[in-house]
Parts: structure tokens; C-alpha cells; sequence
């Protein structure tokens, strides 16, 4: 074992090899996060005037998807996001900005979101932007169709085991914890 590696797995997150390999995915998790975050906003930014924020242009395209109204719950649903007020105070800004509309749904009677036309333009704006900027550049690497169903795959199933350890974490006593 070299000197570095010897370094890296003394780090407190990382002691064994398994620790290590996780803690890598973790910073690259991390990194991927943030690279997302920073190309949904400065591609969001190029088409839209209003001052929104990244959840909010997130949301806005999952409002679009399936070209079906949803519920604030659904949204947060799809987003794995259990803060349903934020999720509402967002919604409040895309219709103050004029791209959801909010109406009462007549079967079930909850408030419902869908894109309006002007939603409509500029989330088709953001995907022609998307596809330019970074679908063009994807399409260079061999077999990435593969690869990508691969790890979103493997993501979601990492996702249910991050969320059975949070659950787990969230009943912990940390008194006791010494």
C-alpha cells in the first residue's frame, strides 16, 4: 500500500477499503450535486428573467414532466423531498412569475400545478440550451447510454438505503452517543 492511500484511509470517514470506496462515492456524489446545481442555474438563468433559484427551476420542469398537472405532494414525491412547504413556497414564486398556473382539482379536490405557456417556452428554451451545451458534449462518450441507465439504477438503489439510514439515524439518542 502506498503512503497516500494509507493517509486517505486514516481519514475518519474512510478506515477500511469499503470505507473508502463509499467515502469516494460520496465526494463524487457531492461533486456531481453541486455541478448540477450550478448547470441548472446558469442554463436556467439564460432563459428565464425572473429571480429564480435552482428548486425552483427544478421545479418548474418537473411540474412539465408527463405534460400532467401534480399535486405539491407529487412533486415532492418525485423529488424525494419530504420539505413540502418549501416545495409550496417555490410553487409560489413560478406562479407569481407567470409559468405554473394553480387550480382546485374538481375529482380529487386538492390544488394541482401545471406549466403555463409561457412555462412551457421557456422550459422548451432550457432544453434546447441543455441539449447544445451539454447533451452534444455526452454524445461523445462510448457506450454512456449504457453506463447511465447503469448508475441511475444503482443510484435509486442507494437512494432507498441512504433514506432507511436516515430514518435509522433520525432515532438515535445522541446523548448517549459519548
Amino acid at each position: 500500500m502506498n503512503p497516500e492511500e494509507q493517509t486517505f484511509r486514516n481519514w475518519h470517514l474512510a478506515t477500511t477499503e469499503f470505507e473508502c470506496k463509499l467515502s469516494d462515492f460520496d465526494w463524487a456524489l457531492m461533486r456531481l450535486y453541486e455541478a448540477f446545481t450550478r448547470f441548472v442555474f446558469a442554463t436556467g438563468s439564460t432563459t428565464v428573467s425572473a429571480d429564480l433559484k435552482v428548486p425552483e427551476h427544478i421545479i418548474l420542469h418537473v411540474v412539465r414532466m408527463h405534460e400532467r398537472p401534480k399535486t405539491s405532494a407529487t412533486i415532492a414525491r418525485l423529488m424525494n423531498r419530504d420539505d413540502i412547504p418549501n416545495i409550496q413556497y417555490s410553487l409560489r414564486k413560478l406562479e407569481a412569475a407567470g409559468l405554473v398556473v394553480k387550480r382546485r382539482d374538481k375529482a380529487s379536490r386538492q390544488f394541482i400545478y401545471a406549466v403555463t405557456s409561457v412555462g412551457e417556452e421557456l422550459t422548451e428554451r432550457y432544453a434546447k440550451v441543455r441539449s447544445d451545451v451539454l447533451l452534444d458534449r455526452l454524445k461523445t462518450v462510448e457506450g454512456l447510454e449504457e453506463k447511465l441507465e447503469k448508475m441511475a439504477q444503482g443510484m435509486a438503489l442507494l437512494t432507498a438505503f441512504y433514506d432507511d439510514a436516515a430514518r435509522d439515524s433520525s432515532i438515535l439518542d445522541i446523548s448517549s452517543a459519548s
